[in-house]
């Protein structure tokens, strides 16, 4: 039996070594923190959402982030202070805008396919997550935008994802409770949302039950290969341990980049922070005033997502400032009013900030597949489509790693991407 490390306790990593224990490896998986799903899979929008499978890879998202770059309470924020990983990532960014169309399509094919793996996961072990399939509603303000979002539908299409066109009076009767005026909207019946953190630590019960050895607590200090097999170092109080095995998955998110560089490989991951606000529902009055609907603000690239009767989370903005975790006031306080001007019936009162780091690639595609040692594999950078394409790419990188190991049960492959 092979034996192989996974580093990283988020979705990816959770999902990877649970997709690896279904094909019969010896799997330990590494977190730095006590539990599962601590950081960028604790508080996210919730939305399973392959209506927003559109890249960033467009010259639209260049113009709004130098439109935006001083307004501190903008959808996109770019800290103008140079440095050199910023740099070559927006460069590579810009590279990448031609294959705009083309990434789109697949990133909607793959988060078609995942869902598929996610559902039959959560049933199959039993894991409640709050799932709701009540669909998803994108909303547009203005003529523009909705042409954009007409668009980009017939791109999803190409990917196999039906989409309707809705009007006001349509958005009004599948959203009841949504206050303020649209020009239009884009209804996704078969999206859905649930609770990443709630899946991913039920995920990692059930990867527990199939033998997989979770080292919650531990410090990785370095990685590194021979070529015929991988080692993990640790850092413990007693000082050094290393452990050796047949081949390592890195799954680390945003530290997933430094870690590829220990490993010989180059993975331009950047740090683009999200905000969430969960809003507790403490009260009758605002569980009646909350959407039950899944919804995308296009003009404020905002996300809602109801989780149980008793929780709204509202998710969304990207910002471009280096390893930065802090929670700001500035950056929270647009959730809350959003909150309050669509959903006016909604007390916030109780509403709980919090701020997580997407691992994005320029080209706003997942790192899935080998790095230049043969015993050396990458499920990494999903930007904001993690919790959308977790459960495919796992499937994905659990297909490379039994064929490159000899050990495939058969799964089905899809391609990898670079």
């Amino acid at each position: 039996m092979k034996h192989i490390a996974v580093i990283g306790g988020g979705i990816t990593g959770i999902t990877t070594a649970y997709a690896l224990a279904k094909r019969g490896f010896a799997v330990t998986l590494f977190e730095k923190h006590r539990y599962a799903a601590m950081e960028t899979s604790f508080a996210n929008g919730g939305q399973l959402s392959a209506s927003n499978a559109e890249v960033w890879t467009h010259w639209s998202t260049i113009l709004k982030g130098i439109k935006w770059m001083l307004k501190s309470d903008a959808p996109l924020l770019v800290n103008p202070k140079p440095s050199w990983h910023k740099l070559s990532w927006f460069a590579e960014f810009i590279g990448s805008i031609p294959q705009y169309r083309q990434n789109t399509i697949e990133t909607a094919r793959l988060a078609i396919a995942a869902r598929e793996h996610l559902f039959a996961w959560a049933e199959e072990e039993g894991i409640d997550f709050d799932l709701k399939k009540a669909g998803i509603l994108h909303i547009y303000r203005d003529k523009a935008g909705f042409d954009h979002a007409g668009q980009v539908s017939r791109l999803l299409a190409e990917g196999g994802l039906p989409r309707r066109a809705v009007t006001p009076d349509e958005i009004r009767h599948i959203e009841p409770t949504l206050a303020g005026q649209y020009y239009g909207g884009y209804y996704t019946e078969c999206d859905s949302t649930g609770d990443i953190h709630k899946f991913t630590n039920g995920l990692a019960a059930a990867a527990i039950r199939l033998g997989v050895n979770c080292r919650y607590g531990q410090d990785v200090a370095k990685v590194a290969t021979n070529g015929q097999g991988a080692s993990v170092t640790l850092a413990t109080a007693e000082g050094e341990q290393q452990l050796d095995f047949d081949g390592i998955v890195i799954c680390a998110g945003t530290a997933s980049r430094a870690l590829a560089a220990q490993l010989g490989d180059r993975l331009n991951i950047y740090p683009v922070k999200g905000y969430s606000i969960t809003v507790n529902l403490d009260d009758e009055a605002s569980r009646a005033a909350a959407p039950t609907v899944s919804l995308l603000d296009d003009e404020t690239k905002l996300v809602t997502s109801r989780l149980g009767d008793n929780r709204l989370r509202v998710a969304g903005t990207a910002e471009f400032n280096g390893y930065n975790r802090d929670i700001r006031a500035d950056r929270i306080r647009p959730l809350v009013d959003w909150v309050a001007e669509c959903f006016p019936g909604v007390s916030t009162r109780s509403v709980v900030p919090w701020a997580g780091l997407r691992p994005m690639m320029p080209n706003m595609m997942p790192k899935v597949g080998r790095g230049r040692a043969p015993c050396v594999f990458y499920n990494t950078g999903h930007g904001h489509l993690g919790w959308t394409l977790c459960a495919i790419t796992a499937d994905m990188i659990g297909s490379v790693v039994g064929e490159a190991m000899g050990e495939s049960l058969g799964a089905v492959q899809r391609p990898a991407h670079a």
